[in-house]
């Protein structure tokens, strides 16, 4: 029987990312799928054949409207304070808005959100639709949780509703989720998936290279904080060794700031990194859950190059914990640094096994098609 499930998401490709393969999942299942965000995630939304709807703001947006700074330019010691009213109170009351009144025109059998826009669970509360939440990652806790959740708190007081506590799929492997969260929430795993657009091929500097060499991907994925000069000192590192290096510099950086680069070395501004994953000997990475969770799922040791934040400092704890790889905080990134880790972690057989023994357990996980089908049941 055919469902109308809603998908909600933060309009960022870190939040909007991880709900796709489950979204893709139920539209190749026949149902008629929604996925609601901000308008700059339209075209990533489409290219996964889903339909996308406007509901909350471009985080740009969010945070002007919070704050008297540009976003680029809130002072360090507000920005706290800033995440928590954009995620807490900002973006939760848009939200709420947009979907009510989506949900009005078009009733929904299921909301399906990430635990990052809880606007849209109280969308799906006021109007009496089974939601569950979604996480992106490991759940990270810090000293900015509990003002969201407060300040969220009192937007579903003002709006008359309750927040009921609600399922949630995790696409985090057990072994690596916080350990309050796996206590307390009602779980339900799902393999982590990566996503890639349709007919993405294998580069060329993958496909073509003779294999007699290790070969490290670095990425800068979708982040847009990155040195220019850090990323140049990272590439100068890892091509001193006798490797070969992939980098993939995403929107941070422009390709042509990178010239006079070492032979071993080849740009590109994307790739399909599911494709790209088994091939490659250690990752290097700007602390992405999702570029994490990919490499949990491939079994790749990773470097990763973190900035201070509280969710970066955490993916590179979990990383260092599960004996997968190494970290370099980015303000103590220098090429000689890099060059002694990477090859430290190349020479690493530990590292290896370990990260074979997580990709077991991702392995193990149920599929977005399985977790779907449990999900449908509870909508009658």
């Amino acid at each position: 029987m055919m469902k109308r499930v809603l998908f909600a998401a933060t309009g960022a490709h870190g939040h909007v990312l991880p709900l796709l393969p489950l979204a893709v999942a139920a539209r190749d299942a026949g149902h008629e799928v929604v996925f609601a965000t901000s308008e700059g995630m339209f075209d990533l939304v489409r290219k996964a054949g889903l339909e996308p709807i406007k509901a909350g703001l471009a985080p740009a947006e969010a945070f002007a409207l919070a704050t008297d700074h540009r976003p680029d330019a809130v002072p360090p010691e507000e920005v706290p304070v800033v995440i928590a009213k954009v995620f807490g109170d900002v973006q939760p009351r848009r939200v709420f808005a947009d979907l009510t009144a989506h949900l009005e025109r078009r009733p929904a059998d299921l909301v399906v959100f990430e635990i990052a826009n809880p606007g849209a669970g109280l969308a799906a509360e006021k109007m009496g639709v089974p939601a569950v939440r979604h996480t992106i990652g490991r759940v990270v806790t810090g000293p900015i949780s509990a003002p969201i959740k407060a300040m969220t708190n009192a937007v579903a007081a003002e709006l008359g509703l309750t927040r009921p506590d609600l399922p949630v799929v995790d696409i985090c492997p057990t072994s690596l989720q916080e350990a309050d969260f796996l206590a307390d929430a009602d779980r339900i795993p799902m393999r982590p998936t990566t996503w890639s657009e349709p007919g993405a091929e294998l580069p060329a500097a993958v496909r073509d290279r003779d294999g007699t060499r290790p070969l490290v991907y670095l990425t800068l994925s979708t982040t847009e904080a990155f040195d220019v000069t850090a990323l140049r000192a990272t590439i100068d590192g890892i091509a001193r060794l006798p490797v070969d290096l992939l980098v993939s510099t995403g929107n941070a950086v422009d390709p042509a700031a990178l010239d006079g680069l070492p032979d071993n070395v080849r740009l590109q501004a994307w790739v399909p990194q599911h494709l790209v994953l088994p091939h490659v000997d250690l990752i290097v990475h700007h602390a992405g859950a999702g570029t994490a969770l990919n490499a949990f799922s491939a079994g790749v040791p990773q470097l990763v190059l973190h900035n201070p934040w509280v969710d970066e400092q955490r993916i590179a704890d979990t990383v260092v914990a599960a004996g997968v790889g190494d970290r370099i905080a980015q303000h103590g990134i220098t090429a000689d640094a890099v060059t002694e880790v990477v090859g430290r972690l190349l020479d690493d057989p530990s590292a290896r096994a370990a990260a074979g023994k997580l990709a077991a357990e991702v392995d193990g996980m149920p599929s977005p098609a399985e977790v779907l089908t449990r999900l449908l049941a509870v909508t009658g």
